[in-house]
Order: C-alpha cells, then structure tokens, then sequence
C-alpha cells in the first residue's frame, strides 16, 4: 500500500519516492505519496514527478489500497524502481484544503443553528456547494448563515485529524453529518475531522491548520433541489 504523507500532514508540498508500479494505462504507483486521490467531494491534486532529467505532469489520482497516479498523455512515464521527487500544485491542493474546511464549518453552523443534515457536496478550488435537508427556508437565511460562518472563521478554531477505531468513532455523538451513513461496514479505522467546538465529522480529505486560514466565506445563492432539500453555494475570498 502507498503510504499516505498527506493524511499525515497536510502541509507536505515535496519528498522522495520509488516507483513500484507503472503502467500508462493504470497509473504510476510510488511508494510514498502526498497526491490526495480524490474523495469526499474533494477533486485530486495536480503537480510533477521530477525524475532523470525528465518532468512528468500529474493531472489526476485515483484511491484504492494503492493512489494511482494519471500522468498528461503527452509525457513519460517513469518505469518501476525509479526514483523521483514529487512536488504537488501548491496553490490548488491549499485552496481545495481551505474550500474543503469552508464545508465543514458551514456544516457544522448549519446543523448547529438549524439541524440540518447534509444530503451531498461537491467542491472545485475556492467554491463548493452544500445540501441539506431543511423543510423551509427563514427569512434572511443567506445572510444569517454567511454572517455565522465568518465569525468562526475570526474565532479561529483549530481543525485537526486523527483516527479511531469504529465503535469509538460512532460513540461520538452527531458524528456523521449526513442524512445517509456513506461509511462502509468494512472500515475498522474511522479518519476523524475535528474543529474544535463546532463540528467533528468522519472524513478522508485535507485541510487547513484552523479556521482561521479558510479565509472569509460568501454564501453565493441558495437554491431549492425539491421539498425539504436546500442547496448552498459558497465562495471564497483568493
């Protein structure tokens, strides 16, 4: 299995690796990776494998025992037992970190202040989109609800992630957010999100340091996906 840096630290940008599969068609497996795959509404991560003179782009990931990595069609791939230094897309990976956090806070407010489970999310760098099962929507919902998201983000409350086994992880009361339990049975080892005093949630991805490095929240629209389901769209300031 390719061991995991960036579930290890988020911050990690370039190390060194080993090929230990490589095929055009399934990827390029390293032995120690920081490629977040995609997951959770998260997109992949983009950068390079530096390697004998040689660049190659990575344009995509996928998940499994093993992240297999997709290189652009145009460039080489590197064959087992090669040596190389990966270097990830800096600015995608820290906006999609603080887009993913953005999601968690408005999760944690809106089910806070209103008891709202989420239905799905989908994220791209500094804009996402939440939905929720809320029957009706109050007065001066948008405005409440961003004026409530960045005041968290001033409170500057620490994000971190740890594991635990299953049946402690479901000890934690509200710990899955969603109106559908997605965790499947099989999971022993339940990754955990926690922002501290808002909201703790079971989830696989990156993020940022504390609330603080989200930056400010807009809440761009609200719409109606069909009775008692609300779909909120945020931006981020760059």
């Amino acid at each position: 299995m390719t061991e995991r840096l960036e579930l290890r630290d988020a911050t990690v940008r370039e190390w060194d690796a080993v090929v230990v599969d490589s095929s055009r068609e399934d990827g390029i497996v390293l032995d120690r990776s920081a490629f977040y795959p995609g997951g959770g509404g998260q997109p992949p991560d983009h950068g390079v494998l530096l390697w004998g003179g040689v660049e190659t782009r990575i344009v995509g990931a996928r998940g499994g025992d093993d992240v297999r990595l997709v290189a652009h069609d145009d460039d080489p791939i590197p064959p087992v037992g090669t040596g190389v230094h990966g270097a990830l897309e800096d600015a995608r990976r820290t906006a999609l970190m603080r887009t993913h956090s953005g999601l968690h806070l408005l999760s944690g407010v809106v089910f806070r202040d209103f008891g709202a489970l989420v239905t799905g999310g989908n994220m791209e760098p500094l804009e996402a989109r939440l939905d929720v099962n809320l029957d009706s929507v109050p007065e001066g919902f948008k405005d409440t609800i961003e004026a409530a998201c960045n005041v968290e983000v001033v409170a500057d409350r620490a994000i971190s992630a740890y594991e635990l086994p299953r049946d402690e992880a479901f000890a934690i009361p509200d710990i899955i957010r969603t109106a559908t339990n997605l965790l499947p049975p099989t999971i022993e080892i339940v990754r955990i999100v926690d922002i501290a005093g808002l909201d703790v949630q079971a989830d696989g991805g990156t993020h940022v340091a504390s609330t603080r490095h989200i930056g400010r929240m807009r809440v761009v629209k609200i719409e109606s996906k069909g009775k008692g389901f609300r779909r909120i769209r945020i931006a981020l300031e760059s």
